[in-house]
C-alpha cells in the first residue's frame, strides 16, 4: 500500500476509529477487535493506528492515538458524538493519516484524508421501532449525511448493500460487500471435559434446542417459544429449550422479557434461561446443542448462524 503526499510516495498510514474497543459484548466491538488482528497481516508495510477516546494497550502492529472528549461534556452520547465528529478527525490530522476508517455507521462530516466507513445495516431507517426519539433521529440524519461523503462504504451482505444504495442514495460503485466470518475459535468441540464444564456452568440438559442472541423485538424470540410449545407433543420428553443471552432488565415492547411468555404458554418447566454467556463458552454451547434456531426478522448479516454451522462439525 502506498500514498501520495507532498509529491512523495510512501507507506499508507491508516487510522481506525476505536470507540468500541474493549466492548466485546457488541458486534461493533468484536468487529474492530478482529480488524486489529488481521489488517497488519494483510498489509505489513502500512502504518496502523487506533484513535481511541481513552488510553488502551496497543495490539501488535498498532499505535494508539488518544483523542479524549472534554471533561465538561455530560453523558456518553455527547462524548461519543464529539469523538466521532471532532476528536477522530483531529487524530487523523495529528497522526498524518492517509486513510481513515470508521468501522460502524458514524463517519465524521470532515476528515483531512480519504474516508472508508463500514455500515453493517440500516436498522434505524428500515425498522420503525428502532428510530427512537428526536435526538436519535437527528443522529441518524447526521450519520446518513456523513456516509455519503465517504470514498468507500463497506457492508456485510448484498441485502445491506441494496439498502444503503436505496436509502442513503450512495452510488453502487462506492458500496462494497465484505462478508463476515466466524472466528477461528468457532469449531466443533469434542473435548469431553470442556463440554462437561460448560454444561455444568450453565445448567444445560443433555438434549436441547438452542437460541443464543439478543432480545430486542426484531430478534423474534417469542416465535421460538411459541414454536417450541407447538412442537412439544412431538418431541421426546427429555428435550429442553435453552435461551442464552443477557435477559432484558425490564419487560417492554422494544425488548420483551421472554420468561412471562414461557409461563403463559405453559412451557416454563421445559425452558432454561442461561443469562449471559461468556464468549469463550459459545463454541461449546453450539456444539452441545441438537438444533440452533435464529428467527430474527432483520439482520445486516446474522453471524450467529455461521458460528453455529462452524461448530456443527
Amino acid at each position: 500500500m502506498s500514498s501520495a503526499g507532498d509529491g512523495q510516495i510512501g507507506p499508507a498510514r491508516v487510522l481506525l476509529n476505536a470507540w468500541f474497543w474493549g466492548q466485546e459484548t457488541t458486534g461493533s466491538g468484536q468487529y474492530v477487535q478482529q480488524l486489529a488482528q488481521q489488517l497488519p497481516q494483510v498489509a505489513p508495510a502500512a502504518a496502523w493506528g487506533l484513535a481511541a477516546p481513552r488510553p488502551l494497550t496497543a495490539p501488535p502492529g498498532w499505535q494508539v492515538i488518544v483523542a479524549a472528549p472534554p471533561s465538561w461534556l455530560r453523558g456518553e452520547n455527547l462524548a461519543k458524538l464529539w469523538f466521532e465528529q471532532i476528536g477522530f478527525p483531529r487524530a487523523c490530522r495529528q497522526w498524518q493519516a492517509t486513510l481513515a476508517h470508521v468501522p460502524y455507521w458514524a463517519a465524521p462530516l470532515w476528515t483531512p484524508c480519504p474516508l472508508v466507513v463500514t455500515i453493517h445495516d440500516l436498522i434505524p431507517l428500515r425498522l420503525p421501532a428502532y428510530r427512537g426519539g428526536p435526538r436519535q433521529r437527528l443522529y441518524t440524519w447526521l450519520v446518513s449525511r456523513s456516509a455519503r461523503r465517504a470514498r468507500l462504504v463497506l457492508t456485510d451482505s448484498q441485502a445491506s448493500r441494496q439498502d444503503i444504495i436505496e436509502h442513503l442514495h450512495i452510488p453502487p460503485a462506492r458500496v462494497r460487500v465484505t462478508y463476515l466470518a466466524p472466528g477461528a475459535d468457532f469449531r466443533r468441540i469434542s473435548d469431553s471435559a470442556r463440554l462437561a464444564a460448560v454444561r455444568a456452568r450453565y445448567g444445560l440438559p443433555l438434549r436441547f434446542v438452542l437460541y443464543m442472541g439478543g432480545f430486542d423485538t426484531r430478534k423474534n424470540v417469542g416465535a421460538v417459544l411459541a414454536a417450541f410449545a407447538q412442537a412439544l407433543p412431538a418431541l421426546p420428553a427429555d428435550v429442553m429449550l435453552v435461551i442464552a443471552g443477557r435477559l432484558p432488565a425490564h419487560d417492554r415492547a422494544f425488548a420483551p422479557d421472554p420468561r412471562p411468555l414461557a409461563a403463559r404458554l405453559g412451557i416454563a418447566g421445559r425452558v432454561i434461561f442461561t443469562g449471559w454467556v461468556d464468549e469463550a463458552d459459545k463454541p461449546a454451547l453450539y456444539s452441545l446443542a441438537e438444533v440452533f434456531v435464529f428467527p430474527s426478522l432483520y439482520e445486516g448479516f446474522g453471524l450467529p448462524v455461521l458460528e453455529a454451522l462452524a461448530c456443527a462439525g
